[in-house]
């Protein structure tokens, strides 16, 4: 098989790379990157079988996740951080396209037939590739889009019929937060066009099929911060003001400050029982009513580490 199996238009993306809303127009095809600092090869952290999603999503026997290495956003709290940095340092395996698909359709046996794309905004070409190779060895199983959320339309907009669940974060309203933060100050906006699109194409309903298993929808994310329970609620007021309360949701405790904000003066520690139960308390109060909570001391669980052959100990 070629070493890019990309069409035409995805070599035309990567060799003036404006995916996501770095828009940098550099050739991934070169020595010079753009922002998230890669290249056009399929660079994957990790491929493996993970039971720690959402029950919709993960099921019993769990889903096969694909990690891609680097990232669009920078988080400085980042959970990933092993894999997400845009530096040298990062692990990164850059691997054959067969090996690719060997390794995704190998492990597609133990799960309950779900393959999830992890931090894809910066990887549509070869998300779009690996589908179709998949396609082409015999395997059709549900694609889930798990996204950080900074996005732009027109990308999203190149997988409609191929991405049966998206998964996107929503982490901010607040521009100047955006920024401290993630160095994105556009990311409000800019994610709510991404979901906006994305109910265009899905709706509001999630389906699920006999097994409890999500075929088709979209559930939201949101990672509830230390020190910002009102952002938090802040984000849930605008949703139900420009969408709808019919939208299913993960809102998600498990934050734990990782080596690179042990001693920042907010995010230095776990959120606490308060903060949570007003986030959770606001949530029902705007009348959302569908998704999933975690418990309080998630961040004890979700601890990954990626330089394990199974990063999440499952």
């Amino acid at each position: 098989m070629l070493k890019y199996p990309y069409s035409e238009s995805e070599v035309k993306m990567l060799s003036g790379c404006s995916l996501c809303p770095r828009s940098c127009n550099v050739n991934r095809f070169s020595t010079k990157l753009g922002y998230c600092n890669s290249n056009s090869g399929f660079n994957i952290s990790s491929i493996c079988c993970h039971k720690g999603e959402e029950p919709v999503i993960s099921g019993k026997k769990g889903i096969c996740n694909i990690f891609f290495s680097h990232c669009n956003l920078q988080c400085i709290y980042c959970q990933n951080y092993h894999i997400s940095c845009n530096t040298e340092s990062v692990l990164n395996k850059e691997l054959k396209f067969d090996d690719v698909i060997d390794q995704i359709c190998e492990i597609l046996e133990e799960t309950e037939n779900i393959v999830g794309f992890v931090s894809p905004s910066h990887r549509v070409p070869q998300v779009l590739a690996i589908i179709r190779g998949l396609h082409k060895a015999g395997k059709h199983p549900i694609f889930v889009y798990n996204t950080n959320g900074y996005e732009k339309v027109e990308t999203i907009r190149l997988l409609e019929g191929l991405i049966d669940v998206y998964l996107p974060d929503i982490k901010y309203s607040d521009p100047k937060l955006a920024n401290e933060y993630s160095d994105a100050p556009n990311y409000p906006e800019t994610a709510f066009l991404a979901l906006k699109e994305m109910i265009r194409q899905k709706g509001t309903s999630l389906i699920i099929n006999d097994r409890g298993i999500a075929v088709s929808g979209i559930i939201i994310r949101h990672l509830v911060l230390p020190g910002h329970a009102d952002q938090s609620i802040q984000i849930f007021r605008n949703l139900e003001e420009q969408f709808s309360i019919d939208l299913h949701f993960s809102i998600m405790s498990q934050y734990y400050p990782t080596p690179n904000v042990l001693s920042h003066r907010i995010l230095g520690r776990t959120i606490t029982l308060h903060e949570y139960s007003r986030v959770i308390d606001a949530f029902h109060e705007l009348g959302f009513y569908r998704g999933w909570l975690q418990d309080l001391e998630s961040h004890s669980i979700f601890q990954p580490d990626f330089f394990n052959e199974d990063p999440f100990g499952t």
